[in-house]
């Protein structure tokens, strides 16, 4: 039987502060760069970076010249070495008929349609951002136009692809609760996208207005104005093009997570040693071990064909582990002012935002692989996805690639407050690690015929705001599900479970790749847990101001 839990909601219930040092919460003084971004949230439509249509259009450029160099690598091989002239070029019967002037007015007129085509596709590509929306407007031909309401993001990404950290641009990707409904702003400047993510977070939150009130009181002057000295000497242009190269070389050099932004102590980390590790203790190295084992077989036993079809798979497994290891270095989870951020990548960045309380559920697991080292992933459920891969190449809802179970206690405080308290880190200890038989309510002895590894493990522990799942022999995980964030639950039984009085308890959110589900259950037991938590997700829900998360604080 299925009962729903009051309207489902894509927020959550608390700030997000680190195990030690809180960061300072929305509503605080305005950063430089905050302050220069609001120009741009004036409600009035924008529009995106200049390089914007050589960023989005050069790789069709670059494909065309590799195309175009594959096809005259003859004439060029021939042009520096002599190669001998067989015919039968296209070049040369341009030249034999006398259209080169043609040909190059084709040329010309196709590059011109090209950057045509970019430029009236960058000037109808517009933003604005108003008190209670983005929104986004593009195409020439099929307009379209797009908007996300502000209560409704789960979290706001930044990338920085390498080329377009050349240029001093980002990508700003705004998740929104739904099926494709993100929106993405595709390029900005960087540190205008910087000052746009803090800017809408804080209107999301519910402070924005009466913060910029305050500080147009203080300073003197409408909201949106900046401030510039009078007299202030105009830099020459040199010395311009100078403080432009120092600024892209500083982008480069500086850590992923501005120290300022979060308390260190409260900054989790990934040491490059046991990222690789992590890489190498993985499924695909057993795969990986298979394919050598088969190779030195077939080279063994004269059979070359086996060789031959596997030996590429093994050359690629290489770049695999490369792509990855690089993809997840300078990775680093921290409490801000907005939320969370999760931040990674050496040449191309990335970093995410996680406004207070958009984690409808939270898996921490410990594959067999990893349990002599002692290390744990943490995923989550939350109601919108980044369009961009998240750290080690995982989907973005792996929040934590790898870590000890102190990194493990640090993250949970930052996504989960409320399960800060020391008592609080005691049951998850117990729910990570523990074989069972504790103080958690666990599954009768006659569950061993449908669970004979992990029914000592299989139990709960319900505590304020939250329930705690726990089960897993080869796999340890533990499962948390904030009330607030249910959407339903459901108590199931089938015919082996109602012969041996078990029953299976599903709690249902949105969906991701945690499934919250407690099997062989007592049935008595799961009816019990089946009407506590229905009764404490409506008072959850009906509580909940976590979509002004700001106001809350």
């Amino acid at each position: 039987m299925t009962e729903p839990t009051g309207p489902a909601t894509p927020t959550g219930s608390a700030t997000p502060t680190g195990p030690a040092t809180p960061p300072r919460l929305p509503g605080g003084p305005l950063s430089g760069v905050e302050r220069a971004a609001e120009r741009f949230t004036d409600g009035e439509w924008h529009r995106l970076h200049p390089a914007t249509p050589l960023l989005r259009g050069g790789i069709v450029f670059i494909a065309v010249l590799g195309f175009v160099l594959s096809n005259l690598r003859e004439r060029l091989v021939g042009f520096f070495v002599g190669a001998p002239d067989y015919g039968g070029d296209p070049l040369d019967e341009i030249y034999d008929r006398g259209w080169e002037g043609w040909a190059l007015l084709g040329v010309a007129v196709v590059l011109l349609l090209c950057l045509a085509a970019f430029y009236f596709s960058w000037r109808m590509h517009t933003f604005r951002i108003t008190g209670d929306t983005v929104e986004v407007r593009s195409g020439i031909l099929f307009r379209t136009q797009r908007k996300a309401r502000l209560d409704r993001i789960q979290g706001i990404n930044i990338v920085r692809p390498v080329i377009a950290r050349l240029f001093g641009a980002a990508k700003l990707d705004i998740t929104v609760a739904g099926h494709d409904a993100n929106l993405q702003l595709a390029y900005l400047g960087s540190s205008l996208a910087d000052g746009l993510r803090s800017d809408v977070l804080r209107r999301a939150s519910g402070v924005r207005a009466a913060e910029a009130q305050a500080a147009a009181q203080e300073a003197g002057r409408p909201p949106g104005a900046v401030a510039a000295p009078d007299g202030a000497p105009v830099p020459s242009r040199t010395a311009a093009v100078g403080d432009l190269v120092n600024r892209r070389v500083t982008e480069f050099l500086a850590p992923e997570l501005d120290p300022n932004a979060a308390p260190p102590e409260s900054v989790v980390r990934i040491p490059p040693l046991r990222l690789l590790g992590s890489l190498v203790m993985s499924g695909f190295t057993v795969f990986v071990i298979v394919v050598i084992v088969l190779t030195a077989i077939g080279a063994a036993t004269g059979w070359l064909w086996l060789a031959l079809i596997v030996l590429p798979g093994l050359i690629g497994s290489a770049s695999f582990y490369i792509n990855r290891f690089t993809k997840s270095l300078r990775y680093s989870i921290a409490g801000t002012p907005d939320g969370v951020r999760v931040g990674f990548g050496l040449l191309s960045t990335s970093n995410e935002t996680l406004p207070p309380g958009r984690i409808h559920a939270v898996q921490v697991l410990q594959p067999l692989l990893w349990r002599p080292f002692g290390w744990w992933q943490i995923r989550i459920n939350t109601a919108g996805h980044s369009r961009e891969k998240g750290a080690a190449g995982q989907a973005n809802t792996t929040t934590l690639p790898v870590g000890d179970a102190t990194d493990v206690e640090h993250v949970l405080a930052l996504i989960l407050p409320g399960l800060a308290t020391e008592e609080h880190r005691d049951l998850i200890r117990s729910g990570m690690i523990s074989k069972g038989r504790d103080d958690w309510t666990g599954s009768p002895r006659r569950a061993i015929w449908l669970r004979p590894f992990s029914w000592q493990r299989t139990g709960y522990a319900t505590v304020d705001g939250a329930v705690l799942l726990r089960h897993g022999f080869v796999w340890r995980q533990l499962v948390i599900v904030p009330f607030a964030r249910l959407q339903s639950v459901k108590l199931e039984q089938g015919p082996l479970d109602r012969a041996l009085g078990l029953a299976e308890v599903d709690f249902h959110t949105v969906t991701g790749p945690v499934h919250a589900r407690l099997a062989a259950m007592d049935a008595a037991e799961g009816i019990r847990l089946f009407e506590r938590a229905s009764a404490d997700a409506i008072a959850a829900g009906r509580s909940d101001r976590s979509h002004r998360w700001g106001e809350t604080a």
